[in-house]
Order: structure tokens, then sequence, then C-alpha cells
């Protein structure tokens, strides 16, 4: 088995089918010249005989990690696990066709109390030190150990109430170093070599997130979007930048444009002082513009750049996900972005007229559109909403609140429409999105993962309703200053953002012009090719 190694001069592109697209995404822009962490990549064609436990495959696992981790302490003067310049890593899946949150991902491999000790010498700050060790000691126990995360977030939740402060973010180095440790005492049982053993750490969470392929989530996904033929994924490892090392450092993730609507503008949300996981997982709202353009007043115009270079080099709308270290900006991965039917509608129309594709492969990338039923939803007369969160998906969803996946499975097999109402949506809540006519959660950002799946299967979507409280298990929910039971009818709209009570009346508007511009391309296209045949004709004659 050969790993692929990406960054520096040595850098060579190969196929998704090989090392998944995300890898293969990674080593195009590092041959363009970007800043990409660099990375290595154990292929796709391990996954399969890891998850059967063949002992080669194990042997191969455990020969690529050490060959790969060669790699990256010598492209970043930096040791992993070490005590002076240590080394963290991210795990990561990547199959040939993305996979937005299905697959497991684990963060800051590698940080063992020797590594904390060394990021404080090397960085001066203990903050991002220890801040790196609870996030790994949070991820690692979920992820690989399979341990219930509610216990730690309960301990989160209790200290920051002890401190007085609002969240996580607000806690002092002193306070994050106990919640390490308090997190420690959580995991620690029988064999425990791997918390200060690096290597170890990497070769379970490698493993791990090889096996994720098999998980519910991930097979119920491939069923619902026709992917049932991909045959595993890679694993890639990449050396960490740090977005959690203060108020010049961030998370996020940028679209070159809307994918709700199609919208040229870019779509970007930024959580300052966070690492990736913040914003995709959906449990954080992301920060204004005006905070963010205060603390980086260079970003928005050094990541547009990046947009527009992506954005024309791969010839589609762009999904990008970036870290800023001190910043500095760095991109972690960028993909074709899910957009919805109307978004891809009026994008595809665009990049036509920007000369980035032709008619011909425009149409190819809305084949898989009803074009003959696509509208656009809006609200007859709006009042003031109950509640406004951020729109993420656009249209128009009217349907019976529920607040778990069960419920929305078991409500819409009676044929009434439901809208799925969750505190904060995780993608395990897939097969709730699948059957629900709309979703809407109290926190997350329109760039969170469960976002792109809404947007992809077409779902309006409303995040980060602060003003709505929901209780799952109680089944109900405030909205603001009133109340809902399971089964009430609500209305949401997922561009404004508003979630209004009862059944709202609609109306519905044909994109004629659009439509009209598709059926002169197909008019076009078959012209030219009856040109071509008769003039194969004649030649023949």
């Amino acid at each position: 088995m050969q790993i692929v190694c990406i960054g520096g001069e040595s850098t060579v592109c190969h196929p998704a089918k090989e090392i998944g697209a995300k890898a293969a995404n990674l080593a195009r822009m590092a041959t363009l010249g970007l800043a990409v962490p660099p990375a290595f990549v154990l292929p796709v064609g391990l996954c399969a005989d890891i998850i059967g436990g063949r002992t080669l495959a194990e042997r191969h696992l455990r020969e690529g990690l050490k060959e790969g981790i060669a790699f990256l302490e010598r492209a970043t003067g930096r040791r992993f696990g070490h005590h002076g310049r240590p080394l963290l890593v991210s795990v990561r899946s990547g199959a040939a066709r993305s996979m937005p949150g299905m697959l497991e991902t684990v963060l800051n491999v590698g940080c063992t109390t020797r590594a904390v000790r060394g990021l404080v010498r090397s960085t001066g700050r203990p903050r991002l030190a220890w801040d790196c060790r609870r996030r790994f000691l949070e991820r690692y126990a979920e992820t690989v150990l399979g341990l219930d995360p509610a216990p730690f977030g309960a301990r989160i939740a209790a200290l920051t109430a002890e401190e007085g402060v609002a969240s996580d973010r607000a806690l002092d180095s002193e306070a994050i170093e106990r919640l390490a440790g308090d997190e420690q005492a959580l995991i620690e049982h029988g064999d425990d070599r791997w918390l200060e053993d690096a290597d170890e750490q990497l070769e379970h969470a490698a493993r791990a997130v090889y096996r994720s392929w098999m998980s519910e989530r991930a097979q119920t996904y491939r069923r619902l979007q026709k992917l049932e033929h991909l045959p595993g994924t890679a694993v890639t490892v990449q050396a960490m930048v740090f977005g959690n090392g203060g108020l010049a450092s961030g998370a996020g993730v940028a679209f070159s444009r809307d994918p709700s609507t199609g919208s040229a503008a870019p779509v970007v949300d930024l959580v300052l002082d966070a690492q990736g996981e913040d914003v995709v997982s959906g449990r954080r709202t992301a920060d204004s513009a005006e905070m963010i353009a205060g603390a980086l007043p260079a970003l928005a115009a050094d990541l547009g750049n990046v947009l527009t270079r992506l954005e024309r080099e791969f010839g589609d709308v762009q999904d990008v996900e970036f870290t800023v270290e001190d910043g500095k900006l760095w991109i972690l991965q960028t993909r074709p972005a899910k957009r919805t039917p109307r978004a891809a509608l009026r994008i595809a129309i665009d990049l036509v007229h920007e000369r980035l594709i032709t008619p011909k492969q425009a149409l190819e990338r809305i084949a898989d559109i009803d074009l003959a039923s696509l509208v656009e939803i809006s609200l007859v007369s709006a009042d003031d909403p109950a509640v406004v969160g951020i729109g993420a998906s656009g249209g128009i969803a009217v349907g019976r609140a529920v607040f778990d996946s069960d419920a929305a499975r078991r409500l819409a097999s009676s044929g009434d429409p439901v809208v799925l109402m969750r505190p904060d949506t995780s993608t395990a809540d897939v097969a709730g999105f699948a059957v629900a006519c709309g979703i809407v959660t109290s926190v997350g950002a329109r760039t969170a993962h469960a976002a792109l799946v809404a947007r992809q299967m077409g779902r309006p979507c409303v995040v980060g309703c602060g003003g709505m409280t929901i209780d799952a298990a109680g089944e109900h929910a405030e909205l603001g200053k009133s109340a809902i039971s399971a089964g009430d009818w609500v209305t949401i709209d997922g561009d404004s953002g508003g979630i209004y009570l009862g059944r709202r009346e609609t109306r519905t508007i044909r994109p004629e012009a659009e439509l009209a511009e598709v059926a002169r391309w197909r008019s076009e296209l078959r012209e030219s090719a009856g040109r071509r045949r008769r003039t194969r004709k004649s030649a023949a004659a």
C-alpha cells in the first residue's frame, strides 16, 4: 500500500476514486499554491479490509501512518506528540463523492499532556493548549471510545455556570485546564495508555474513521442519495492549524455563491476563537459580520480572492472550509456546493453567461431537477413571525411540528407534512430530514453540515433561532411569547428565517425566464446535432 503526500513541490494529483474527493481537491489546491496545511492520505482501497479486520490491512495501516507522520514532521518542522514543538493532526474521512457530516472526524490528535506543555512553551498560550486537549478528549471519547457525550456537555454547562460566563468560549485558561482534567476523569478506565501515546491515538482515530463508513447515518445517506456503489472512504491526516488561539483566529465555511438562492454574492460564516467542528456541527451560531471585520479586517478580501480563483479552477460553485490562525488564512477543503433546485438553475445559467461552463455542461448539471414542477413559493401575506432565525435553505414549508426524527417518520407515514424542529440538528437526523417538509434549529449557521444536507434535499431550513426553546422530551417548544406542542401547525420561511404559528396561505411563481433559456439551450443543441448528422451523411455520400 502506498500513501499519498500533499504539500510542497512533490504534490501529485490523484483521482478521487483512489484517495477521496476531499484529498484530491486538497492536492489540486496545493498545486495552485494556496495555503493548504500539509497532509497525507490512506487510500479508499484500505477501507473494506480495515472494516473486515484483515491482519494485512492492519499492518498497512500502521506502516502508512508511520510513513505519513514522518512526512508531516519534515514538512512542518514539528514532532508528533513531542514536548518541544509538538505536531497535532486532524484525522478526516473522504469518499469519492461528498457525504457532508456523515463520516467521522477527530481533531487535535497527538495532544498528550507532554504536547500540551510543548504548546504552552512554543505559543505562550496556555488556554490554546488546554483547549486543544479538552477538545481532543471530547471528540475521541465519542468517536473512538463510543462514550455518551452528554456527561461532557453537562460538565461544560456546570463549569460555565460556576464561572458565571455565557459559554465555554469565555472560560479562562485555568478553567479550561480544570475542564480537561474533569473530562479525563470521565474517560479513565482500564487500559488508558492512549491518553499519553500519540501514535496509539492516531491509529485508533484512523480506524474509527474507516469504520464510520458503516454507521447507520452514513448508510442511510448513501441509500437516499443513490451512492450505494461507493466502495469506502479514504483517511486524510493533516497538520492542525489553530483557529482557537484568540480573536485574531477562527474557523469558518464559505460558499462562492449563495447555495439557497443562487445569488452571485458569497456566503460566509465564521466563528472567532474556534475550531472547524464548532461551525460545521451546527452547535454554534456564526459571529456577526461587524465583529469579524473588526477582528480580521483583511479576511474578506483574502477569502474573496480565494473563492473566485477556486470557482474558476473547478468551474462550479465551491463550498470551502477554512481556518484563520493569527490572521493567516488556511484552506482546509473545497468541494462543489450542495444547492437547492432553484439555486442550481440560477447558478447554471449564470455560469454559462460568465463562460465558465457551456450550455451542454449546464444541462448535465440540472438533469436531475424536475424543471416542470420547479416553482418559487412565497407567503401571500406575512405579519410578524413568532420568532426569526437565519434562513439557510429557501422556500416555504407548512406542516405539523415534531421534535425528533422518530416522531417525524411516524407522523409523516400518516400522510401529514411535518416540520422537524430541533435544538441543534445533527447529520444523525438525516432520516428525519428525508420525511420532513422543513427543518428548524435553535442554534447553528447557514453553513453547518445539517443545512447543507437540507439544501441538497430541497428542504426549507431555518437555523439559529435564538428566540426558540425546545423541550424534545416534553414534545413542546416556546417560540418567543408563544407555545406549541407536537402536532401543531407551523409555517417556516427559509428565505427570511421567519417562523409562523398555524397554516399560512402561499403562492407559487414559476421562473419562466430561466426555464425559457434552458429550453433555448436544448433547442440549439438539437439543431446543432442535426446539422452534424446531415454533414456526416453528405460526406458519406
